[in-house]
Protein backbone atom coordinates (compact mmCIF):
# COMPACT_ATOMS: atom_id res chain seq x y z
CA UNK A 1 0.00 0.00 0.00
CA UNK A 2 1.39 3.67 -1.17
CA UNK A 3 0.60 5.08 2.25
CA UNK A 4 2.15 2.32 4.33
CA UNK A 5 5.69 2.93 2.17
CA UNK A 6 5.52 6.50 2.78
CA UNK A 7 4.99 6.29 5.88
CA UNK A 8 8.13 3.65 5.91
CA UNK A 9 10.37 5.98 3.85
CA UNK A 10 9.34 9.22 6.00
CA UNK A 11 10.81 6.92 9.06
CA UNK A 12 13.77 5.57 7.23
CA UNK A 13 14.60 9.39 6.34
CA UNK A 14 13.88 10.76 9.79
CA UNK A 15 16.32 7.99 11.33
CA UNK A 16 19.24 8.43 8.93
CA UNK A 17 19.06 11.78 9.06
CA UNK A 18 19.30 11.51 13.03
CA UNK A 19 22.16 9.69 12.77
CA UNK A 20 23.52 12.17 10.53
CA UNK A 21 22.82 15.05 12.58
CA UNK A 22 26.09 16.72 13.97
CA UNK A 23 28.34 14.67 11.75
CA UNK A 24 31.32 16.61 10.54
CA UNK A 25 32.67 13.73 8.22
CA UNK A 26 32.89 14.11 4.58
CA UNK A 27 30.58 11.29 3.78
CA UNK A 28 27.74 12.53 5.90
CA UNK A 29 28.04 16.06 4.26
CA UNK A 30 27.68 14.11 0.94
CA UNK A 31 24.97 11.91 1.87
CA UNK A 32 22.51 14.40 3.44
CA UNK A 33 23.70 16.24 -0.31
CA UNK A 34 22.64 14.09 -2.27
CA UNK A 35 19.57 13.11 -0.57
CA UNK A 36 18.60 16.93 -0.45
CA UNK A 37 19.13 16.90 -4.65
CA UNK A 38 17.14 13.40 -4.93
CA UNK A 39 14.29 15.85 -2.39
CA UNK A 40 14.32 18.41 -5.03
CA UNK A 41 13.97 16.55 -7.99
CA UNK A 42 11.29 15.30 -6.52
CA UNK A 43 9.80 18.41 -5.22
CA UNK A 44 10.51 19.71 -8.85
CA UNK A 45 8.16 17.08 -10.79
CA UNK A 46 5.33 18.18 -8.33
CA UNK A 47 6.41 22.16 -9.25
CA UNK A 48 6.26 21.27 -12.54
CA UNK A 49 2.22 20.27 -12.79
CA UNK A 50 0.56 22.77 -10.64
CA UNK A 51 0.50 25.69 -13.18
CA UNK A 52 -1.06 23.56 -15.81
CA UNK A 53 -3.29 22.23 -13.29
CA UNK A 54 -4.85 24.48 -11.66
CA UNK A 55 -5.57 26.69 -14.59
CA UNK A 56 -7.11 24.05 -16.38
CA UNK A 57 -9.13 22.90 -14.13
CA UNK A 58 -10.34 26.53 -13.21
CA UNK A 59 -11.08 27.48 -16.61
CA UNK A 60 -12.84 23.82 -17.50
CA UNK A 61 -14.73 24.71 -13.93
CA UNK A 62 -15.62 27.97 -14.26
CA UNK A 63 -16.48 28.42 -17.49
CA UNK A 64 -18.85 25.07 -17.10
CA UNK A 65 -20.45 26.41 -13.68
CA UNK A 66 -20.94 29.80 -15.18
CA UNK A 67 -22.40 28.97 -18.74
CA UNK A 68 -25.08 26.53 -16.64
CA UNK A 69 -28.71 27.43 -17.24
CA UNK A 70 -29.12 25.03 -14.43
CA UNK A 71 -28.63 27.36 -11.79
CA UNK A 72 -29.67 31.05 -12.09
CA UNK A 73 -30.24 32.94 -8.78
CA UNK A 74 -30.47 30.10 -6.54
CA UNK A 75 -26.67 29.14 -8.10
CA UNK A 76 -25.56 32.30 -7.24
CA UNK A 77 -26.52 31.90 -3.78
CA UNK A 78 -24.74 28.33 -3.76
CA UNK A 79 -21.18 29.83 -4.84
CA UNK A 80 -21.83 32.77 -2.14
CA UNK A 81 -22.64 29.93 0.77
CA UNK A 82 -19.35 28.02 -0.91
CA UNK A 83 -17.05 31.10 -1.55
CA UNK A 84 -17.87 32.48 2.10
CA UNK A 85 -17.62 29.03 4.08
CA UNK A 86 -13.77 28.59 2.26
CA UNK A 87 -12.82 31.94 3.55
CA UNK A 88 -14.21 31.29 6.64
CA UNK A 89 -12.39 27.87 7.03
CA UNK A 90 -9.18 29.51 5.90
CA UNK A 91 -9.42 32.41 8.39
CA UNK A 92 -10.62 30.11 11.40
CA UNK A 93 -8.19 27.63 10.53
CA UNK A 94 -5.37 30.84 11.25
CA UNK A 95 -7.03 32.11 13.61
CA UNK A 96 -6.63 28.83 16.13
CA UNK A 97 -3.41 27.44 14.24
CA UNK A 98 -1.06 30.45 14.89
CA UNK A 99 -0.74 30.64 18.97
CA UNK A 100 -0.83 27.04 18.88
CA UNK A 101 2.07 26.35 16.28
CA UNK A 102 3.90 29.48 18.04
CA UNK A 103 4.38 27.21 21.13
CA UNK A 104 5.35 24.05 19.09
CA UNK A 105 9.34 23.45 20.08
CA UNK A 106 11.99 24.38 17.24
CA UNK A 107 15.73 25.08 17.43
CA UNK A 108 15.72 28.43 16.03
CA UNK A 109 19.16 27.83 14.70
CA UNK A 110 18.42 25.03 12.83
CA UNK A 111 15.66 26.63 11.70
CA UNK A 112 17.97 29.70 10.39
CA UNK A 113 19.69 26.63 8.25
CA UNK A 114 16.65 25.32 6.40
CA UNK A 115 15.17 28.93 5.43
CA UNK A 116 16.01 29.87 1.78
CA UNK A 117 18.46 33.22 1.33
CA UNK A 118 15.40 34.91 0.48
CA UNK A 119 14.14 34.93 4.06
CA UNK A 120 17.54 34.35 6.53
CA UNK A 121 17.70 37.78 6.80
CA UNK A 122 16.05 40.68 8.21
CA UNK A 123 13.27 41.25 10.55
CA UNK A 124 9.82 40.18 11.20
CA UNK A 125 9.10 40.22 6.93
CA UNK A 126 10.48 38.06 4.48
CA UNK A 127 12.71 40.15 2.37
CA UNK A 128 10.80 42.09 -0.55
CA UNK A 129 7.60 41.57 0.86
CA UNK A 130 5.35 43.52 -1.11
CA UNK A 131 3.19 46.92 0.26
CA UNK A 132 -0.36 46.53 0.27
CA UNK A 133 -0.74 48.84 -2.30
CA UNK A 134 1.57 46.66 -4.61
CA UNK A 135 -0.22 43.44 -3.56
CA UNK A 136 -3.31 44.66 -4.77
CA UNK A 137 -2.16 45.72 -7.92
CA UNK A 138 -0.15 42.32 -8.90
CA UNK A 139 -3.52 40.61 -8.40
CA UNK A 140 -3.89 41.05 -11.83
CA UNK A 141 -1.05 40.74 -14.15
CA UNK A 142 0.67 42.42 -17.04
CA UNK A 143 1.80 39.50 -18.58
CA UNK A 144 0.48 36.11 -17.35
CA UNK A 145 2.97 34.54 -18.81
CA UNK A 146 5.59 35.93 -16.94
CA UNK A 147 3.71 35.54 -13.62
CA UNK A 148 3.39 31.97 -14.36
CA UNK A 149 7.39 31.67 -15.39
CA UNK A 150 8.15 33.84 -12.11
CA UNK A 151 5.85 31.51 -10.20
CA UNK A 152 3.26 34.33 -9.39
CA UNK A 153 0.05 32.09 -8.33
CA UNK A 154 -2.37 34.00 -7.61
CA UNK A 155 -2.17 36.43 -10.74
CA UNK A 156 -2.50 33.18 -12.70
CA UNK A 157 -5.33 32.02 -10.81
CA UNK A 158 -7.34 35.30 -11.24
CA UNK A 159 -6.56 35.27 -15.06
CA UNK A 160 -7.79 31.57 -15.41
CA UNK A 161 -10.74 32.44 -13.20
CA UNK A 162 -11.79 35.71 -15.75
CA UNK A 163 -10.98 33.47 -18.71
CA UNK A 164 -13.38 30.78 -17.64
CA UNK A 165 -15.65 33.51 -17.07
CA UNK A 166 -15.64 35.19 -20.34
CA UNK A 167 -15.70 31.67 -22.39
CA UNK A 168 -19.11 30.98 -20.39
CA UNK A 169 -19.93 33.78 -23.01
CA UNK A 170 -18.76 32.28 -26.02
CA UNK A 171 -21.16 30.71 -28.85
CA UNK A 172 -21.22 26.96 -26.69
CA UNK A 173 -20.18 25.19 -29.80
CA UNK A 174 -16.65 26.94 -29.43
CA UNK A 175 -16.77 26.95 -25.56
CA UNK A 176 -16.95 23.22 -25.50
CA UNK A 177 -14.29 22.79 -27.61
CA UNK A 178 -11.74 24.93 -25.23
CA UNK A 179 -13.05 23.34 -22.06
CA UNK A 180 -12.80 20.07 -23.66
CA UNK A 181 -9.30 21.06 -24.38
CA UNK A 182 -8.96 22.38 -20.78
CA UNK A 183 -10.25 19.08 -19.01
CA UNK A 184 -7.49 17.40 -20.99
CA UNK A 185 -5.30 19.01 -19.73
CA UNK A 186 -6.45 18.13 -16.60
CA UNK A 187 -7.16 14.66 -16.93
CA UNK A 188 -3.47 14.57 -18.27
CA UNK A 189 -1.98 16.27 -15.31
CA UNK A 190 -3.66 14.02 -13.11
CA UNK A 191 -2.33 11.10 -14.59
CA UNK A 192 1.22 12.66 -14.71
CA UNK A 193 0.48 13.53 -10.62
CA UNK A 194 -0.41 9.90 -9.90
CA UNK A 195 2.81 8.58 -11.45
CA UNK A 196 4.98 11.28 -9.67
CA UNK A 197 3.12 10.19 -6.13
CA UNK A 198 4.60 6.94 -7.02
CA UNK A 199 7.59 7.93 -6.21
CA UNK A 200 6.71 9.49 -3.02
CA UNK A 201 7.84 6.89 -0.70
CA UNK A 202 11.51 7.70 -2.48
CA UNK A 203 11.19 11.25 -2.54
CA UNK A 204 10.23 11.64 1.03
CA UNK A 205 12.86 10.02 2.27
CA UNK A 206 15.44 12.13 0.57
CA UNK A 207 13.46 14.87 1.76
CA UNK A 208 13.42 13.87 5.17
CA UNK A 209 17.49 12.83 5.52
CA UNK A 210 18.49 16.43 5.42
CA UNK A 211 14.91 18.17 7.57
CA UNK A 212 15.80 15.23 10.64
CA UNK A 213 19.91 16.16 9.91
CA UNK A 214 19.14 19.86 10.58
CA UNK A 215 16.47 19.70 13.25
CA UNK A 216 17.16 16.87 14.89
CA UNK A 217 14.13 15.26 17.08
CA UNK A 218 12.37 18.78 16.92
CA UNK A 219 11.30 17.79 13.80
CA UNK A 220 9.66 14.59 14.74
CA UNK A 221 7.87 16.59 17.56
CA UNK A 222 6.93 19.14 15.55
CA UNK A 223 5.63 16.84 12.82
CA UNK A 224 3.32 14.79 15.20
CA UNK A 225 1.84 18.40 16.45
CA UNK A 226 0.95 19.35 12.84
CA UNK A 227 -1.42 15.98 12.30
CA UNK A 228 -2.77 16.63 15.94
CA UNK A 229 -3.50 19.89 15.20
CA UNK A 230 -4.93 19.23 11.38
CA UNK A 231 -7.02 16.90 12.44
CA UNK A 232 -8.47 19.04 15.39
CA UNK A 233 -9.29 21.94 13.19
CA UNK A 234 -10.52 20.36 10.32
CA UNK A 235 -13.73 18.35 12.97
CA UNK A 236 -13.82 21.85 14.64
CA UNK A 237 -14.56 23.47 11.16
CA UNK A 238 -17.62 21.28 10.50
CA UNK A 239 -19.16 20.70 13.65
CA UNK A 240 -18.37 24.99 14.33
CA UNK A 241 -19.53 26.02 9.98
CA UNK A 242 -21.51 22.82 8.09
CA UNK A 243 -23.93 21.15 10.75
CA UNK A 244 -25.16 24.49 11.83
CA UNK A 245 -25.40 26.10 8.33
CA UNK A 246 -27.08 22.23 7.03
CA UNK A 247 -29.70 22.32 9.97
CA UNK A 248 -30.66 26.00 10.38
CA UNK A 249 -30.46 27.20 6.61
CA UNK A 250 -31.58 23.66 5.11
CA UNK A 251 -35.11 21.97 5.36
CA UNK A 252 -34.12 18.93 7.83
CA UNK A 253 -34.06 18.59 11.18
CA UNK A 254 -30.72 18.32 13.31
CA UNK A 255 -31.78 14.58 13.65
CA UNK A 256 -32.46 14.29 10.21
CA UNK A 257 -29.35 15.88 8.79
CA UNK A 258 -27.01 13.70 10.60
CA UNK A 259 -28.61 10.68 9.16
CA UNK A 260 -28.33 12.18 5.87
CA UNK A 261 -24.57 12.49 6.44
CA UNK A 262 -23.56 9.92 8.14
CA UNK A 263 -23.53 6.44 5.93
CA UNK A 264 -21.38 8.73 3.06
CA UNK A 265 -19.26 10.11 5.70
CA UNK A 266 -18.63 6.76 6.87
CA UNK A 267 -17.46 5.92 3.24
CA UNK A 268 -15.71 9.02 2.53
CA UNK A 269 -13.59 8.47 5.27
CA UNK A 270 -12.98 5.05 5.06
CA UNK A 271 -12.16 4.99 1.39
CA UNK A 272 -10.43 8.62 1.22
CA UNK A 273 -12.55 9.75 -1.66
CA UNK A 274 -15.53 11.62 -2.24
CA UNK A 275 -16.18 10.16 -5.26
CA UNK A 276 -16.73 7.12 -3.64
CA UNK A 277 -18.90 7.62 -1.45
CA UNK A 278 -21.20 10.08 -4.00
CA UNK A 279 -23.44 7.47 -5.27
CA UNK A 280 -24.32 6.84 -1.39
CA UNK A 281 -24.71 10.47 -0.81
CA UNK A 282 -26.96 10.63 -3.68
CA UNK A 283 -28.88 7.99 -2.07
CA UNK A 284 -29.44 9.65 1.06
CA UNK A 285 -30.40 13.08 -0.54
CA UNK A 286 -32.76 11.51 -2.74
CA UNK A 287 -34.63 9.79 0.61
CA UNK A 288 -33.96 12.89 2.57
CA UNK A 289 -36.44 14.66 -0.35
CA UNK A 290 -34.18 16.76 -1.73
CA UNK A 291 -35.23 17.92 -5.36
CA UNK A 292 -34.12 15.97 -8.54
CA UNK A 293 -32.11 18.94 -9.94
CA UNK A 294 -30.27 18.68 -6.47
CA UNK A 295 -29.35 15.62 -6.34
CA UNK A 296 -28.12 14.94 -10.04
CA UNK A 297 -26.33 18.08 -10.58
CA UNK A 298 -25.36 20.18 -7.77
CA UNK A 299 -24.48 17.47 -5.60
CA UNK A 300 -21.92 15.37 -7.63
CA UNK A 301 -20.88 19.41 -9.11
CA UNK A 302 -19.96 20.57 -5.65
CA UNK A 303 -18.17 16.52 -4.94
CA UNK A 304 -15.99 16.96 -7.58
CA UNK A 305 -15.08 20.55 -7.10
CA UNK A 306 -15.70 22.03 -3.52
CA UNK A 307 -13.50 21.05 -0.97
CA UNK A 308 -13.99 22.39 2.23
CA UNK A 309 -11.58 20.23 4.36
CA UNK A 310 -8.66 20.93 2.03
CA UNK A 311 -9.42 24.69 3.03
CA UNK A 312 -8.50 23.84 6.34
CA UNK A 313 -5.77 21.57 5.70
CA UNK A 314 -3.95 23.99 3.49
CA UNK A 315 -3.95 26.89 6.00
CA UNK A 316 -3.00 24.70 8.58
CA UNK A 317 0.05 23.12 6.04
CA UNK A 318 1.22 26.24 5.17
CA UNK A 319 1.58 27.50 8.64
CA UNK A 320 3.08 24.40 9.83
CA UNK A 321 5.82 24.47 7.45
CA UNK A 322 6.59 28.58 7.62
CA UNK A 323 6.91 27.91 11.41
CA UNK A 324 9.40 24.74 10.24
CA UNK A 325 11.59 26.77 8.24
CA UNK A 326 11.17 29.99 10.45
CA UNK A 327 9.00 31.75 7.62
CA UNK A 328 7.68 34.79 9.41
CA UNK A 329 4.41 35.99 8.12
CA UNK A 330 3.10 39.55 8.03
CA UNK A 331 -0.17 40.49 7.58
CA UNK A 332 -0.55 40.77 3.48
CA UNK A 333 1.29 37.32 3.41
CA UNK A 334 -1.71 35.59 5.96
CA UNK A 335 -4.02 37.65 3.19
CA UNK A 336 -2.13 36.22 0.57
CA UNK A 337 -2.30 32.59 1.78
CA UNK A 338 -6.34 32.94 2.05
CA UNK A 339 -7.19 34.27 -1.33
CA UNK A 340 -5.01 31.51 -2.58
CA UNK A 341 -6.40 28.73 -0.31
CA UNK A 342 -9.81 29.27 -1.38
CA UNK A 343 -9.09 29.02 -5.35
CA UNK A 344 -6.50 26.55 -4.86
CA UNK A 345 -9.14 24.53 -2.72
CA UNK A 346 -11.50 24.26 -6.38
CA UNK A 347 -8.32 22.99 -8.21
CA UNK A 348 -7.47 19.74 -5.97
CA UNK A 349 -6.64 16.60 -7.96
CA UNK A 350 -8.39 13.40 -8.00
CA UNK A 351 -5.35 11.34 -6.39
CA UNK A 352 -4.53 10.72 -2.94
CA UNK A 353 -2.90 13.54 -1.52
CA UNK A 354 -4.57 15.60 -3.82
CA UNK A 355 -5.02 18.85 -1.51
CA UNK A 356 -1.37 18.77 -0.17
CA UNK A 357 -0.13 18.78 -3.99
CA UNK A 358 -2.68 21.93 -4.46
CA UNK A 359 -0.80 23.53 -1.79
CA UNK A 360 1.94 24.13 -3.95
CA UNK A 361 0.64 27.78 -5.41
CA UNK A 362 -0.37 28.49 -1.75
CA UNK A 363 3.24 28.18 -0.57
CA UNK A 364 4.30 29.98 -2.91
CA UNK A 365 2.58 32.72 -2.48
CA UNK A 366 3.50 33.22 1.44
CA UNK A 367 7.05 32.59 0.40
CA UNK A 368 7.49 29.14 2.02
CA UNK A 369 10.18 26.39 1.05
CA UNK A 370 8.32 24.10 -0.88
CA UNK A 371 10.84 21.25 -0.30
CA UNK A 372 8.10 20.58 3.14
CA UNK A 373 5.84 19.45 0.86
CA UNK A 374 7.31 15.88 1.26
CA UNK A 375 7.05 15.59 4.65
CA UNK A 376 2.79 16.23 4.87
CA UNK A 377 2.64 13.88 1.80
CA UNK A 378 4.16 11.29 4.29
CA UNK A 379 2.00 11.90 6.85
CA UNK A 380 -1.19 11.97 5.28
CA UNK A 381 -3.16 9.20 5.39
CA UNK A 382 -4.86 10.48 8.96
CA UNK A 383 -5.36 14.17 7.65
CA UNK A 384 -6.72 12.78 4.56
CA UNK A 385 -9.43 10.55 6.22
CA UNK A 386 -10.74 13.82 8.26
CA UNK A 387 -10.25 16.30 5.41
CA UNK A 388 -12.00 13.91 2.96
CA UNK A 389 -14.95 13.50 4.68
CA UNK A 390 -15.04 17.19 5.20
CA UNK A 391 -15.37 17.54 1.84
CA UNK A 392 -17.98 15.07 1.43
CA UNK A 393 -19.50 17.44 4.29
CA UNK A 394 -19.58 20.59 2.72
CA UNK A 395 -20.57 19.24 -0.81
CA UNK A 396 -23.69 17.52 1.24
CA UNK A 397 -24.31 20.70 3.28
CA UNK A 398 -24.40 22.80 -0.28
CA UNK A 399 -27.01 20.50 -1.62
CA UNK A 400 -29.01 20.56 1.48
CA UNK A 401 -29.74 24.75 2.01
CA UNK A 402 -29.84 25.40 -1.92
CA UNK A 403 -33.89 26.15 -2.05
CA UNK A 404 -35.84 23.76 -4.17
CA UNK A 405 -36.58 25.35 -7.39
CA UNK A 406 -40.23 26.82 -7.68
CA UNK A 407 -43.19 24.65 -8.92
CA UNK A 408 -44.58 25.12 -11.90
CA UNK A 409 -48.44 25.98 -12.39
CA UNK A 410 -50.87 23.63 -12.93
CA UNK A 411 -51.50 23.47 -16.65
CA UNK A 412 -55.27 24.50 -17.58
CA UNK A 413 -56.45 22.78 -20.13
CA UNK A 414 -59.15 24.25 -22.04
CA UNK A 415 -61.60 21.30 -23.25
CA UNK A 416 -64.82 21.37 -25.60
CA UNK A 417 -68.56 20.74 -24.74
CA UNK A 418 -69.16 17.05 -26.27
CA UNK A 419 -72.24 16.56 -24.30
Amino acid sequence: MLAIRVIAGLVAGFLLGLMLAGGSSPAAATAVAICATVGTLFVNLIRMTVIPLVASMLVAGVAGIASSGHFGRAGARIVAVALGLLVAASIGSMIVAIPILDRVPIDQAAALALRGPDTAAGGGIPAGAPTLAQWIVDLVPSNVLKAASDGAMIPVIVFAALFGLALSRVAAARRRAVIQLAEGVADAMQRLIGWIIELAPLGVFALAVPLAAKLGWAAAGAVGAYIALVVGTTVAAAVVLLYPLGIWAGPMSARAFLSYAAPAQAIAFAARSSLAALPVAIEEAERAGLPPSTTRLVLPMATAIFHFGAAVAQTVGVLFLARLFGVPLGPLQCASIVVAVVFASFAVPGVPGGSIIAMVPVLAVARVPIEGIGILLAVDTIPDMFRTTANLTGAMTLAAVLPAPPRPAPEVVQRSDTR
